[in-house]
């Protein structure tokens, strides 16, 4: 051991010290203004066993903490992280994960807010599965500087239980649909004869939003207009 002497409250080492065994103490502190700094061959365990057996070991390429609970706080207090049997806490205001692939999630993410770093784009996908987005009070998708796209393999749906789907834009676009170009009907034939033209129809909207079919040749509009709006 280094210089050793007995003082109030325990024993104070200056220099450099050597254990061999086990070192049992209630506290180890360094001296007023240096550091103090511990090294190990192998690995280094620092163990309490009282109500409860909590280790941390440092090895060689491994840094492991044994507790029934793990705790991380600032300056003031304030609980940064912690991780227990039953759930992980994240205090900080931020979170983030600065890995190329991204956050892989086996179960479920419940959060109020989602977001990416500025200047930086927000991607939400499930490769394999389904993607499901829930709330009991809605949920808001919003965009103030770019874009917002919804991809899919199949099928892209859009369903309210108890309401309406409205879209509120100054022109909406719906590019790649197919058209068709009615030919004049026979006169004296009923429009649902069978012809080919027969098939052919406009979609047109009541003012309250409902939509209803009208002859493709004729003017978007019906004479039981009235009863099909309301």
């Amino acid at each position: 051991m280094g210089n050793i002497r007995i003082v109030e409250g325990g024993l104070e080492v200056t220099g450099q010290s050597y254990v061999l065994g086990n070192l049992v103490a209630t506290s180890i502190k360094s001296r007023l203004g240096q550091p103090i700094v511990i090294r190990g061959s192998h690995n280094i365990s620092l163990s309490t066993e009282h109500y409860a057996h909590n280790t941390l070991t440092l090895g060689n390429d491994r840094f492991e903490a044994k507790a029934s609970r793990f705790k991380v706080s600032d300056l003031q207090g304030r609980t940064l992280f912690s991780a227990d049997k039953n759930e992980v806490f994240v205090g900080a205001d931020q979170l983030r994960l600065s890995g190329s692939g991204g956050v892989v999630l086996d179960g479920s993410l419940q959060t109020p807010l989602v977001r990416a770093s500025p200047g930086s784009d927000l991607h939400l996908e499930s490769p394999t599965r389904s993607l499901h987005i829930m709330a009991p009070a809605g949920v808001s998708i919003e965009s103030r500087a770019g874009d917002i796209s919804a991809q899919c393999l199949t099928d892209l749906k859009l369903e309210s239980l108890d309401g309406g789907i409205r879209l509120e834009a100054a022109r909406i676009v719906l590019p790649g649909l197919k058209t068709a170009h009615s030919r004049p009907q026979p006169r004296g034939r009923p429009l649902n004869s069978g012809s080919p033209a027969s098939t052919v129809f406009q979609l047109c909207s009541c003012h309250n939003g409902k939509l209803f079919l009208a002859p493709a040749d004729g003017v978007c509009a019906t004479e039981n207009e009235k009863i099909l709006c309301r």
